[in-house]
């Protein structure tokens, strides 16, 4: 970055370092344990349900249900598992397509790969960085057709059997809209919301437009298991299913090991469930400090010419990871190399799907903004500061 870039990228490490004093290197983000985490692990021990059976696992999913307004949530081991049997139990199978972003973490495209599914990537927005319905329509209107009471890709012979928006850094992306133009079309609608628990569409949470949606509670989210994903759904019967399949589809038996069809290891450890229990109970909190840090951000970019991501009018995000687009390729990997030289945590969007080598052959539509986004986005330190600590103790 050159002449007034490298002034703000200068100004930036000052403006972060004094934001996470004392911390000598600043991390992109880091969980934060100022709660009851330690008794409610130390209760489990005590309880000597200490696995994928305990009441801590009910009670996450309980919190988690209620907070996102969802009728039943699901723990699994991980959000990859979570997207894995979500898109099982929406009727993905092998050889179907499922159109998805591009833009997105690898863990989403993995999942679709475990499900036997072939990604086609279909372009995101300039603004919310997530699955564009123009972009959408457009390419179901050139490329799909409906018959058979499904949705057929008339390019590659194949059904289209879902698709799988992600809500990027935890911004919401247009879902209504989204929603709409796969329920017209046939598609089932998987939201893979593992970044945006505490993001919301007006009143409505992210998650809770589809037939299913899944969360993550990875060690860098914005609260964590350690490791930990959720399933959730208004559907009563898919939310069985969902406990069913990711319990290693075991018969409920009072001695006999029956199990009924494929199923898998996905359960999550009570251990873990009791740092989500805990973690959830400062969340409020936590989204509130965190909306301060992305002000701190709004306020330092203003008039710079860099464009801080917002969400939508009427939409509000959890500020997960806070990002910014810069002016090119050139000015992204300088400003990446000088702020990471001084212990500054930066990192760009990751690479686009479609750039890798899985991947490749894969049908896109050309994904004009998710390139120009690749060369340009970078995400920004965005953990709640050890200043804040003690508001969260209190």
């Amino acid at each position: 970055m050159k002449g007034d870039g490298e002034s703000i990228a200068r100004e930036l490490v000052d403006m972060v370092a004094g934001l996470y004093a004392p911390e000598r290197k600043v991390p992109l983000h880091r969980p934060v344990f100022e709660g009851n985490e330690k008794q409610y692990l130390v209760d489990c021990i005590d309880s000597n349900f200490v696995s994928s059976v305990g009441a801590k696992v009910v009670e996450f999913e309980q919190r988690i249900a209620e907070f996102t307004g969802a009728g039943y949530a699901v723990a699994t081991v991980n959000g990859t598992a979570a997207l894995h049997v979500a898109l099982q139990l929406a009727g993905v199978g092998r050889d179907d397509e499922v159109i998805s972003q591009a833009l997105t973490f690898v863990a989403t495209c993995n999942a679709l790969s475990y499900a036997g599914a072939i990604p086609v990537f279909v372009d995101v927005d300039r603004d919310t960085l997530g699955l564009s319905p123009v972009a959408l329509r457009a390419f179901l209107e050139a490329h799909a057709e409906r018959r058979d009471g499904g949705c057929w890709n008339i390019t590659s012979g194949r059904r289209i059997a879902a698709c799988v928006p992600m809500h990027t850094f935890g911004i919401p992306l247009r879902i209504a809209e989204v929603a709409v133009i796969c329920d017209e079309w046939g598609i089932a609608l998987v939201e893979d919301a593992a970044e945006s628990l505490g993001s919301w569409v007006g009143d409505r949470h992210t998650g809770t437009f589809g037939r299913l949606a899944t969360l993550s509670f990875n060690g860098n989210k914005v609260i964590t298991t350690g490791g930990g994903g959720m399933i959730i759904t208004d559907d009563a019967d898919l939310a069985k299913r969902a406990k069913h399949l990711t319990t290693t589809a075991k018969v409920p038996h009072p001695f006999e090991f029956v199990h009924d069809e494929i199923g898998y290891n996905y359960r999550l450890p009570n251990l873990n469930a009791a740092l989500g229990c805990a973690q959830m109970e400062l969340l409020p909190q936590m989204l509130e400090i965190k909306a301060g840090v992305a002000q701190r951000y709004r306020d330092f970019f203003a008039g710079t010419g860099v464009s801080f991501v917002e969400p939508l009018p009427g939409a509000t995000a959890n500020w997960w990871l806070n990002a910014i687009v810069l002016g090119s390729e050139e000015e992204r990997d300088a400003f990446l190399q000088y702020t990471n030289s001084r212990e500054v945590m930066t990192r760009p969007v990751w690479r686009l799907m479609s750039r890798l080598p899985m991947f490749q052959q894969c049908q896109h539509d050309g994904l004009e903004t998710s390139r120009w986004l690749e060369a340009r986005v970078v995400n920004l330190p965005s953990s709640v500061p050890e200043s804040e600590f003690p508001r969260l103790r209190a």
